[in-house]
């Protein structure tokens, strides 16, 4: 019998599909890149996430956030998430956190019920709070590096945090990870140089296709390492 995911089940057989319905993963950060890995892991059949953002949305996100319209403008992002999640999939459970995610607020989560995290949080703390906090409980994590100031999507890759090269903030990621002794980090980052912006302002540029690819490679490694023990 067809249903919304008979596609997606034509591809990995009924139990891959089985497991991605059985998962738990947890999104820390609604934004450019967060919101697409949200948008395609529920579509790929995830049904219990949760969101974890304490930002609303804003006329500066219209142009590369899949949750962003003049409607939803001024409105929690987790919400608004939340919203579009149930309206693509009515049997998805899923829980908002109206929060930052930073070494303060680490108790509010327990990761061991997750069986992924995605970190695509701005902050340094934050990043490598939630790579500990992850490795402590055994759970997989997954991190974005910096997607702002770049204009070609088909430069980013995976790869294991000490074998970046180019992005800013995988640098600091790095030497911050070997100073804590910290190995195995997934990520993915890119290696085109920023761009400089036209315009001196006190924020990243981006647009509308670099962020959101970044998010749709991190949703299929999710998906991918989830099923592996059944579709290789």
């Amino acid at each position: 019998m067809l249903n919304q995911f008979s596609r997606t089940e034509l591809l990995i057989g009924e139990d891959a599909m089985q497991i991605l319905h059985k998962s738990h993963v947890a999104v820390f950060g609604v934004g450019g890149v967060g919101g697409y890995v949200v948008e395609a892991l529920v579509r790929s059949g995830i049904q219990h996430i949760d969101l974890i953002d304490n930002d609303t949305v804003n006329l500066t996100n219209l142009n590369r956030q899949i949750i962003a319209t003049h409607s939803t403008i001024d409105k929690y992002k987790v919400d608004v998430m939340k919203d579009r999640i149930l309206d693509i999939n009515p049997q998805a459970e899923v829980n908002v956190h109206k929060c930052f995610y930073l070494p303060e607020t680490k108790h509010q989560f327990d990761f061991t019920k997750y069986d992924y995290v995605v970190d695509a949080i701005d902050t340094v703390t934050g990043k490598l709070q939630l790579i500990m906090q992850a490795k402590e409980a055994g759970t997989k994590i997954i991190c974005a590096m910096g997607a702002g100031n770049k204009m070609d999507p088909t430069q980013f890759e995976i790869a294991d945090i000490s074998q970046t090269s180019v992005c800013p903030l995988a640098r600091v990621m790095r030497q911050e990870c070997k100073k804590r002794g910290i190995k195995d980090v997934k990520v993915v980052y890119s290696k085109e140089k920023s761009v400089e912006p036209k315009i001196k302002v006190d924020f990243p540029a981006s647009n509308a296709f670099v962020p959101s690819v970044a998010g749709l490679i991190i949703a299929s490694e999710i998906i991918k390492d989830l099923i592996r023990s059944v579709y290789p």
